[in-house]
Parts: structure tokens; C-alpha cells; sequence
């Protein structure tokens, strides 16, 4: 995969811009791409997304994207349940750098299902390289919590 990508390319090759509210609308847009039962998320880093004084995405951004591309994972699972789940713990690995105009994206693992836990994990790339790596848990609400 190009690390630099134009959304007219990314809609090309199957990925859907999400257009959401509150934070995550601020940090987006967001792109998804959904192959059955894989799911993917990703993220065009903007001059907005990165540390000023070396022109690398911050990261802030790396793991508010670690949680949207691993929450992806989880909602892809929960289907109609998926707004019923939030993020009980997050752990982010740094390992290299992404710059203004490449695409970023995460391919959520899921590793266990229990009753009120999911477990999830994934890489964060551009192209073939890894920026990070990322594993969480997430919690299902009931509607007495």
C-alpha cells in the first residue's frame, strides 16, 4: 500500500469516509474499509495531526487512533449492540513516525469475547511500516451501569 493517499484513492480501493460528532469529528474524517468479516480504519495524517517543530504526527492522535481503528474492531463484532461497549483500558507502543499527507490505518484483531469484556489488538501502519502497536479492552454496558 502507497503511504501517501488522495481520498479519491482510498474510495477507489473500497474505503468509506465517516463523517462523526463530538471528538471524534474533530480528529477525522475517519476512513473504514469492511471486507465481510475483516474491518479496517483509517486516517490521512493533516498538518493539524502533527507536532509543529518536526512535522510527525503526535501522538495524541496515534492513540486516539489506536482506540477508534480497535473500537472498529469491536463495534464490527457488536453489530447493533456496538454503541453498548466503551473502552476500559488502552496501551499504546510507539515505534516509528508518520508525516503530513500519508495514510495511516489499523486492522483490528479480536482476541477473546467474554461475557462483559472484549479483548483487541492490532498495528498501526503507513504502507508496510508500523508506527504502532496498540491492544485494549472494552467493556459491555448494561443498562443498569
Amino acid at each position: 500500500m502507497n503511504t501517501a493517499m488522495t481520498p479519491e484513492e482510498l474510495t477507489e480501493q473500497g474505503w468509506k469516509s465517516i463523517e462523526a460528532g463530538g471528538f471524534t469529528g474533530v480528529v477525522g474524517p475517519f476512513w473504514i474499509k469492511n471486507d465481510g468479516d475483516a474491518i479496517a480504519a483509517g486516517l490521512i495524517i493533516e498538518e493539524r495531526h502533527c507536532n509543529n517543530h518536526i512535522g510527525t504526527v503526535h501522538g495524541g492522535v496515534v492513540m486516539t487512533f489506536a482506540d477508534i481503528g480497535l473500537g472498529c474492531g469491536v463495534s464490527n463484532i457488536m453489530g447493533e449492540k456496538r454503541f453498548g461497549c466503551v473502552t476500559t483500558s488502552l496501551n499504546t507502543q510507539f515505534i516509528s513516525v508518520a508525516r503530513i499527507g500519508e495514510f495511516i490505518y489499523c486492522e483490528p484483531e479480536i482476541i477473546r469475547k467474554s461475557r462483559q469484556l472484549i479483548f483487541v489488538r492490532g498495528l498501526i501502519k503507513t504502507g508496510d511500516k508500523v508506527i504502532a502497536s496498540c491492544e485494549g479492552i472494552w467493556k459491555l454496558m448494561d443498562s443498569a451501569s
